[in-house]
């Protein structure tokens, strides 16, 4: 049996009270962080540190808090060996201009997030997404159990198969309404999300990734417009059992 658990569902920056992206997937005892963004760390470490950890791209709202995190692991944990971060080299980098004393990779065992990789239970692939810095949608397979996330990501074909029969698709959201026609995209409507969760055939979507003052309500009914099966509105603290 597994389970996600929302710590933070903002994207650009945190509303009062909420945090930016972030999600704690547990699954037969392992804990995997999916992005760690502004403010996510204090949610996080309301369950204990994880046992891995992955991060979509570099933009500060999914990774500034995993400087956080390598802090924790780093005076409470850190005898234990390192922690393995899944990412992609710009965000390596960012973490070390927030920290370089200790280095991340002297607190964290680094794997490029481009190349498939076991983390527990999981066997973690990833998808390219379009998006204004590298981005992966991420997804995670056990026997019996599949969630995939898209991280932030304009509309793709690449969508379909990467929340191919999810249980659950997380997805990003971010904007109010779509962009002029032919405009390059690197964001998502609630409404697209939706379209996207039904091509792949989904069983849940969860709607993530909404900017600040969003009507999330409004939301998640343009989603279930698109979407046959249930929707879920990503709210901090929030978990799904799965």
């Amino acid at each position: 049996m597994g389970e996600v658990t929302v710590l933070g569902s903002c994207g650009a920056f945190p509303e009062p009270g909420r945090a930016c992206a972030g999600f704690l997937l547990s699954h037969n005892g392992f804990r995997v962080v999916l992005d760690l963004g502004y403010g996510a760390a204090s949610r996080l470490f309301a369950h204990g540190l994880p046992d891995a950890v992955v991060v979509t791209h570099e933009h500060p709202d999914h990774c500034a808090d995993v400087s956080a995190l390598g802090r924790a692991w780093y005076y409470t944990a850190s005898s234990g060996g390192r922690l393995p971060l899944h990412c992609t080299p710009g965000t390596l980098r960012r973490l070390e201009a927030m920290e370089p004393r200790p280095h991340p990779t002297e607190l964290f065992e680094v794997h490029d997030l481009g190349s498939p990789a076991d983390v527990g239970p999981f066997r973690l692939t990833t998808y390219p997404l379009p998006h204004y810095l590298p981005n992966f949608g991420v997804r995670l397979t056990a026997p019996g159990l599949t969630v995939a996330y898209t991280g932030d990501t304009g509309p793709s074909p690449a969508l379909a198969d990467l929340g191919r029969d999810a249980d659950l698709f997380i997805c990003d959201a971010t904007l109010r309404t779509p962009p002029p026609e032919g405009e390059a995209r690197f964001l998502m409507t609630a409404a697209e999300a939706g379209h996207w969760a039904e091509q792949a055939g989904a069983r849940r979507l969860m709607l993530t990734h909404f900017w600040p003052g969003t009507d999330r309500a409004a939301a998640a009914a343009e989603a279930r417009a698109e979407f046959g099966g249930e929707v879920v509105v990503a709210e901090e603290d929030l978990t799904v059992s799965l």
